[in-house]
This record gives C-alpha cells, sequence and structure tokens, in this order.
C-alpha cells in the first residue's frame, strides 16, 4: 500500500479521493488551507493546513511527514465565472500553486502525480461526445490554467521522468452513498446543490442561466459524473502511475448529457418538492453542450461509474444536504 499526499482533501473532490484512497488500504497525508475546505472532510487523516504555493511550508511536509511514494492535486479555485472577473487570482493559485507543488515533488524523489484536471480545457467543442483528441482551446481563465498545468506535468515528465495523469472530468455531482461527507460551497453555484437548496427553501429561487443555447430545450447540457466514482478513478489512475505506468490525460464521465431543465426535473422527482426558479442571462465562459467520451480510461482501468444516473446522483446528494442541515431542509 502506498503513502500519498492529497492536496485539497478537505474539499469536495479531494475529501470523496481521499475516502476511496484509505478504503483501499492506502495511507495519506492531506494538504489544505482551509479557505474552502472543510476540516472535518479529512476524518481521521492527518491534516497540515498550508497553501501549496508556499514551497518552504510544502517542502516541511515533506520532510517531517513523507516518503511520499505519489501525490493527488486537488487544491485549486474551480468556479468559471470568478476567473473571467478574477483572471489573475486564478493562475496565481492554479498555476503558480501548482508549479511550486510539482517543484518540490520532484525534488523529493516522488515522481507519480495525478492532477486534478477540467474539460474546460476543450472549450466549445466543435462536436460531442468529446475524446482527448478534441482541440484544447479553453474560453476562461480556469480552464487555461489547468491546460497549463497539464503542459507543466507533460514537460516535467520528459525532463524529470515523472509520471503523471490529468483527469479531465465534467460534472462533479453527488455526495458519498455511505454518507458523512458531500458538497458544501459556500456560496453555493452548482446546479444540482443549488436546486435541491431551492426545493427546500434555503434560497428564495433557482437562478436557470441561459435558455437561448442551441440544444433541445435551449438550457446548457452537461455530462454529470458521482463524485465518488470520481474518486474510484482517481484511486486507479495513482495505483497505474505507482507501477510504473504512464497515464497523460485522460476524460472521466458518462457519455450521457443533461440539460438543465432535466436537472430540475429529477430534482423534483427525487424529493417529491417543487423547484422555483427564474430564467436569467447566460453566464459569461459557458459552453452550449460538454458530453465525454472516457472509454480510454474505461478501457485501459476496467474503470466503470456506478453510481453516476442523474437520479441516484440527485438521491444522494439530497440525502447529504439533509444530514448536514437538517434544521434548514426539513429532515
Amino acid at each position: 500500500m502506498a503513502h500519498l499526499l492529497v492536496t485539497g482533501g478537505a474539499g469536495y473532490i479531494g475529501s470523496h479521493a481521499l475516502r476511496c484512497l484509505r478504503r483501499a488500504g492506502h495511507t495519506a497525508v492531506v494538504i489544505d488551507d482551509l479557505r474552502a475546505g472543510h476540516a472535518e472532510l479529512v476524518g481521521d487523516t492527518p491534516l497540515v493546513r498550508c497553501d501549496v504555493a508556499d514551497r518552504d511550508a510544502v517542502a516541511r511536509v515533506f520532510d517531517e511527514q513523507g516518503p511520499f511514494d505519489g501525490v493527488l492535486h486537488f487544491a485549486a479555485y474551480l468556479f468559471v465565472g470568478e476567473s473571467v472577473a478574477k483572471p489573475l487570482k486564478y493562475y496565481a493559485n492554479n498555476v503558480l500553486g501548482s508549479l511550486a507543488l510539482i517543484d518540490v515533488a520532484i525534488a523529493h524523489g516522488t515522481l507519480a502525480f495525478v492532477l486534478s484536471s477540467t474539460c474546460a480545457t476543450y472549450g466549445i467543442p466543435a462536436a460531442t461526445p468529446i475524446t482527448e483528441s478534441t482541440p484544447q482551446a479553453p474560453i476562461n481563465p480556469y480552464g487555461a490554467s489547468k491546460l497549463m498545468v497539464e503542459r507543466i506535468l507533460a514537460d516535467a515528465g520528459h525532463a524529470h521522468g515523472l509520471r503523471w495523469a490529468a483527469l479531465r472530468y465534467f460534472n462533479a455531482s453527488g455526495a458519498d452513498p455511505d454518507g458523512g461527507i458531500g458538497e458544501c460551497h459556500d456560496p453555493e453555484i452548482h446546479l444540482i446543490p443549488s436546486c435541491l437548496e431551492a426545493a427546500c427553501g434555503m434560497r428564495e429561487r433557482l437562478s436557470l442561466f441561459g435558455t437561448d443555447y442551441p440544444t433541445p430545450d435551449g438550457t446548457c447540457v452537461r455530462d454529470y459524473i458521482h463524485v465518488t466514482d470520481l474518486g474510484d478513478a482517481h484511486r486507479r489512475a495513482i495505483e497505474a502511475l505507482l507501477e510504473g505506468r504512464q497515464v497523460g490525460a485522460r476524460n472521466l464521465g458518462t457519455g450521457r448529457g443533461h440539460s438543465n431543465r432535466e436537472v430540475i426535473a429529477a430534482v423534483e422527482r427525487v424529493t417529491g418538492r417543487r423547484v422555483p426558479f427564474v430564467e436569467a442571462e447566460r453566464r459569461p465562459g459557458d459552453p452550449p453542450e460538454l458530453v465525454a467520451d472516457a472509454s480510454a480510461f474505461r478501457n485501459e482501468f476496467g474503470w466503470q461509474p456506478r453510481h453516476s444516473d442523474l437520479d441516484t446522483i440527485v438521491s444522494t446528494a439530497w440525502a447529504w444536504l439533509q444530514s448536514w442541515k437538517p434544521d434548514q431542509t426539513g429532515a
């Protein structure tokens, strides 16, 4: 079993990946500055509170709590709209923070590295589903920052023998079916938890951003992938790297898209409550449709999404919200 460093492990996707790693018998140390993370999500895994961009602090973690067999890197800003409004914030954190972490890892001989990347590197694709050979042309700083880190990893692989994986996933969603962890952003801007908050009165109404896209019902279409399935994919990727394999960039998704209106309908179906919403203008940087072709990762690693049908995603997210905020959801 491996000893791993998980950055951003107190966040949404990082905590679910951490749980998958621990269930598989690996040990881990988490780095998280807790600006967006929640310490309780890491359970009994050791947590060091620091910024990955602080090279000296990260080096101390390697010196004092290593050696680490591999790194899984989730620490990044992730809101598309905010990245358009504050691009320098995203480049400073996502690119410079990743660069410092990669540099420290290589200096300490840790040559297996998994990056939490994104389908936002593709921008507005000419066709869907999106394969790994689809041209990368990000239309927002968030996607551009992740693409830059992918390039850094590729160059470090050539120069230093770093084995790396950049997992480009689509819309992470849901919560661990066993409970105890889930999505808890503040403010919450992701569609499914926002729908759930509107359904139980935690917000007055949902804003439905964009109803004039060239899609069947005029709203954005996205490929929703359950966060536990993502965690399993990260486990498989790091284990492959530790075996000496090279992974590179791979898509993670279901290959099926759901429109925003379909998501609203699913939330109403699962909760039995109406989702009040108001139609609003498009958000900057939102492509009309993003659907994955994840066959490469499935075929190479035997990975299959087990929890990613839309009703299961919504059901697990709803159960988490009710356990996390029972007084506000009426649980």
